[in-house]
């Protein structure tokens, strides 16, 4: 459990409340107990591990996208209330984009992928012209060189960038404040919005090749070809520019600001396991289940009513929109970075725990999204405001400001 103490610093109390969630819902059938484990992202005590496959990720991805493309495509073509099925075609679009680019993008920019570089290095660049990401060669270095080196969360690392600059929230704003401004400035701003896909442009094609470029060009004019030619230009308006656009870069902010906490002023150690493992949670989905507390059997049924209805309306599309594929145990990833498990995310994070964590701190686990975004505000609101400086990002970087904001 992550607490704030004496109004400045961010603490970590270990408990077994991680544990008593998650077991808690054991009182459900049997067979929740793995959809729950991928919902809240924590295996249930002496729960079986599952072996997944990079190739199943990508699969998985790949297929969710073009299935929302469908349920979109009928819903268009039928009209009328079938028209409310955009709103599952949307997601499962905007859910396979998201896998491909927190996954499989990220484990080839690594190149740990199927760690075999012409492979991933194929999966990234593709990965990157469909969804219209950072350049893959250019993401990599920075990726490896400026975010997980010595520059984490330093004003060279691209999440701290994207913050002060990005999202333009900094050191002394409260809570409230950058929540408000997130909201209406930025999540809600048709300008913010405008630049940050202007910028996914030009983080994309300048620093390309010629010979990248043109097959990009050429790619997408055939696409947008054959969608007039077949008199499909409003499907692909709809189902795929408007989910890559809007609701893909709400998902992409949304991410952004749960993925690392700011370090107190205090912490003159900048070095080591300890201090760059306090930097990164894991964000568990969910809460706790009912227990059987004294009451009547309509005070029963109310409170697991109750119950559902929060796993699905509120921690399910957290889970499904934006903390997406291995986001939610971020931290086992910035622990072990090339761990061939990688595709085992969950239960190799739970190894890891059961192991004894070798060499590094205890984990760190906050529940609910909105739990860890304010806990990541509250760390930048304390801290040091010089370190912090967004004047001194020039200095350091010249990377353009929405290239630095793709996470």
């Amino acid at each position: 459990m992550v607490t704030q103490t004496q109004g400045t610093t961010l603490a970590y109390t270990p408990t077994d409340e991680s544990v008593s969630t998650r077991d808690s819902m054991g009182r459900l059938p049997g067979v929740l107990a793995l959809p729950l484990t991928f919902l809240t992202g924590k295996p249930h005590t002496g729960q079986r591990p599952v072996r997944l496959t990079p190739g199943l990720h990508l699969w998985a991805a790949t297929a969710s996208m073009l299935a929302g493309l469908a349920v979109s495509w009928v819903a268009l073509w039928r009209g009328g209330w079938w028209l409310a099925l955009l709103l599952v075609g949307w997601s499962m679009t905007l859910h396979g984009a998201r896998n491909l680019r927190m996954m499989m993008y990220h484990q080839a920019a690594h190149r740990n992928m199927w760690a075999r570089p012409r492979r991933d290095q194929l999966v990234g660049r593709l990965v990157a012209a469909a969804l219209m990401v950072q350049d893959f060669s250019r993401y990599s270095t920075e990726h490896v060189i400026d975010h997980h080196a010595v520059h984490h969360m330093t004003v060279r690392d691209p999440t701290v960038q994207a913050f002060l600059i990005g999202l333009e929230l900094r050191p002394g704003m409260s809570r409230r404040q950058m929540w408000r401004h997130l909201i209406l400035r930025k999540l809600l701003s048709p300008t913010f919005h405008l630049n940050f896909l202007l910028g996914r442009v030009q983080s994309y094609f300048a620093p390309a090749s010629w010979a990248l470029r043109l097959t990009t060009v050429a790619g997408y004019a055939a696409v947008v070809g054959l969608a007039v030619w077949f008199d499909q230009w409003v499907f692909l308006l709809v189902a795929w520019v408007l989910p890559m656009t809007f609701f893909y870069q709400v998902s992409n902010t949304l991410r952004l600001c749960v993925k690392h906490t700011f370090p107190a002023p205090e912490v003159s150690q900048r070095r080591g396991r300890e201090y760059f493992a306090s930097l990164t949670n894991a964000i568990m989905i969910g809460e706790r289940a009912p227990t059987d507390a004294p009451g009547g059997p309509l005070r029963r049924a109310a409170r697991w009513a109750r119950w559902w209805l929060r796993m699905l309306t509120v921690h399910f599309p957290a889970r499904y929109l934006v903390l997406t594929g291995d986001t939610v145990v971020h931290d086992f990833h910035h622990r072990h970075p090339m761990s061939r498990d990688w595709a085992n995310y969950i239960f190799a994070r739970q190894a890891d725990i059961d192991a004894g964590h070798r060499g590094w701190p205890p984990y760190r686990e906050v529940w609910g999204l909105v739990p860890a975004i304010n806990l990541v505000f509250d760390s930048l609101r304390h801290a040091d405001p010089q370190e912090y400086d967004r004047a001194r990002i020039a200095q350091v970087s010249g990377r353009s400001v929405f290239s630095a904001f793709d996470d």
